[in-house]
């Protein structure tokens, strides 16, 4: 609605886990980074951590993006299934295509793709968002097909991505075996209120701002008050924002303006 007016080729601030906007925070750097040497180096289990909204898919996203093609992947985006059901979609964002439908006979395939892997120098990677929801025998199953290694290495990665509700799961006794084999341990932290204003900047770059559209200081320092540094928060109020400069035909975004939206958005 308001893109013509701003000039721009897109929103900048949509709230879908778009990786081409992705902005390298320090902490959003440092997650990037421990994941990238958790799997190259195959230690088995990662975790990554954080509150609602600070970015964790897209790092997820951006993780795939960054790995070259000896890395196959599979990316499990809603882990709400049964057992069964679980582990077929593994094997099926792997590409696998199990002859028998039996947990068995399905893990016994993924362990002979997973060889088939490693003694072609290839590696493979098994991304779990929303962690949290995992009930404690999906848990279980996840260590145990952990357990998937030759006597040099692990064959397979598993990133469990959740709300920090999933580090309370996983401190539960009946855990306590997987989290001691979890070798990487990351918790996405908001953005610092520095970061605040590059981050806006950074988003209205890639979505092709060349006008004199402005957030100014005062208006920036409101959302970082508003929003506690969670970029979610960040492209909601900043979306809401532009609609209202395109309401009152100006591109100057003051301070007064985010104090309007940010009332309009908690009600």
């Amino acid at each position: 609605m308001y893109t013509q007016y701003y000039c721009l080729k897109e929103r900048p601030f949509n709230v879908t886990s778009d990786p081409s906007f992705f902005f390298l925070s320090s902490s959003h750097k440092e997650a990037l980074a421990a994941l990238i040497y958790g799997i190259k180096e195959r230690k088995g289990i990662l975790c990554l951590t954080g509150e609602v909204g600070t970015g964790k898919t897209t790092i997820c996203k951006s993780l795939i993006n960054q790995l070259d093609d000896s890395v196959k992947t599979a990316f499990i985006l809603n882990p709400d299934f049964s057992n069964l059901q679980l582990i077929g979609l593994i094997l099926a964002d792997f590409g696998i295509k199990p002859r028998k439908k039996d947990k068995l006979s399905m893990i016994s395939e993924l362990n002979n793709f997973l060889l088939d892997l490693a003694q072609n120098n290839k590696n493979a990677v098994l991304i779990i968002d929303e962690s949290q929801n995992l009930k404690p025998k999906q848990l279980e199953q996840i260590r145990l097909l952990s357990n998937l290694e030759t006597e040099k290495q692990k064959l397979l990665q598993i990133v469990l991505v959740g709300q920090p509700e999933l580090k309370d799961k996983l401190n539960l006794t009946s855990l306590r075996q997987l989290d001691q084999r979890i070798m990487v341990n990351y918790n996405v932290r908001p953005l610092e209120k520095i970061d605040v204003a590059n981050y806006i900047h950074h988003r209205l770059k890639k979505a092709g701002c060349l006008s004199d559209l402005e957030f100014d200081d005062m208006s920036i320092n409101e959302i970082f008050n508003f929003s506690f540094g969670i970029p979610r928060v960040i492209n909601i109020i900043c979306d809401l924002a532009l609609l209202a400069g395109f309401v009152r035909d100006t591109k100057k975004i003051s301070a007064d303006i985010i104090k309007e939206v940010y009332n309009e958005f908690k009600r």
